[in-house]
């Protein structure tokens, strides 16, 4: 196993069952590689149904499907759809987001501060059912309205899954009248509060549609030193083209970043292309695998030269 040191608010009766569940998250890399179904109820279903999304992604077990043939992802989402498909994906590894609202009404007036579930809840539901929940995860709007609720929230959310053997992701989004969610520096800030509260991971903007994007890249180690042990991991943002994304995570992997979120971008693709993509996305989190070798494996050109000796062979008769 990779050496990982507990923060100290993990008891130590509770050191071995954090370092397992640490394990299935990171697949035993220190690397997360996150595929979000959280947007079901942020989003409702402008992101599962529509002319340029597959028609299969209407369906939940879509995603389950995806994180299954990913070879190495979690699945973060609420603790409701994992109940109802858990049964038939218990091999899988959970992260159980507790808070979140729906994009229905203004956004300033919406307080997601109150979990939906305790960290009580999502325990003893594992205890229950056996599935491999590794990780809690907690949306906080930095510069929101209701920013001090949430900050408090998200502390004792954090403090509580340690105390239970739990890790806790953080969804770290500036965001309110006058800030700049993908400014750079404000998106480091949100980083720094993100190790202030003691999260093991906090997912935060990438900015994708900056002009000079090299530049970017090395910018963006503001946001890394900044977060300190706490590892960041970058959304995967609006759809983009599969090549650009792996492009993208690339880079982000070479500047230190220490995996991927990932919603919409992977599971508005047709099944075939989304277990395609997610396991060039698992090669290059996971395996440390080039970008060549990624987009090998999207392309589907590994499998073409598994064999070359059959056409010879075929050639004979």
């Amino acid at each position: 196993m990779k050496k990982i040191t507990p923060p100290l608010s993990v008891p130590v009766n509770k050191v071995r069952e954090f370092k397992k569940n640490w394990q299935l998250l990171t697949a035993n890399t220190n690397n997360l590689f996150l595929i979000a179904g959280d947007q079901k109820i942020e989003h409702l279903n402008d992101d599962f149904y529509g002319p340029q999304i597959a028609k299969e992604d209407n369906n939940p077990r879509h995603l389950f499907n995806i994180t299954k043939n990913s070879k190495g992802g979690v699945l973060a989402t609420h603790l409701g759809l994992i109940s109802q498909y858990g049964h038939e994906f218990p091999d899988l590894t959970y992260v159980v987001k507790i808070n979140g609202k729906t994009h229905l009404g203004p956004n300033d007036e919406k307080n997601s501060s109150q979990p939906l579930w305790s960290v009580a809840e999502v325990c003893n539901f594992k205890k229950n059912t056996g599935l491999k929940i590794a990780a809690i995860g907690y949306t906080l709007y930095l510069g929101h309205k209701y920013e001090a609720k949430m900050l408090k929230q998200a502390a004792k959310a954090i403090y509580e899954a340690h105390q239970n053997g739990l890790a806790a992701i953080l969804w770290m989004y500036p965001r309110g009248k006058g800030v700049q969610e993908e400014n750079i520096h404000t998106i480091a800030g949100g980083a720094g509060v993100a190790a202030s509260l003691g999260a093991d991971f906090v997912k935060i903007k990438y900015p994708y549609q900056a002009k000079n994007k090299k530049q970017t890249a090395l910018d963006f180690k503001e946001v890394i030193i900044a977060a300190g042990k706490t590892r960041v991991i970058c959304v995967g943002g609006s759809k983009q083209p599969a090549k650009d994304l792996l492009h993208f995570l690339d880079q982000q992997l070479t500047i230190g970043t220490s995996g991927l979120a990932i919603g919409r971008n992977l599971h508005q693709r047709p099944e075939a292309e989304a277990y395609r993509l997610a396991q060039a996305i698992s090669a290059l989190i996971l395996k440390q695998a080039s970008l060549k070798d990624a987009l090998a494996i999207y392309e589907n050109k590994e499998q073409k030269t598994k064999h070359p000796k059959i056409k010879k062979i075929l050639n004979l008769f």
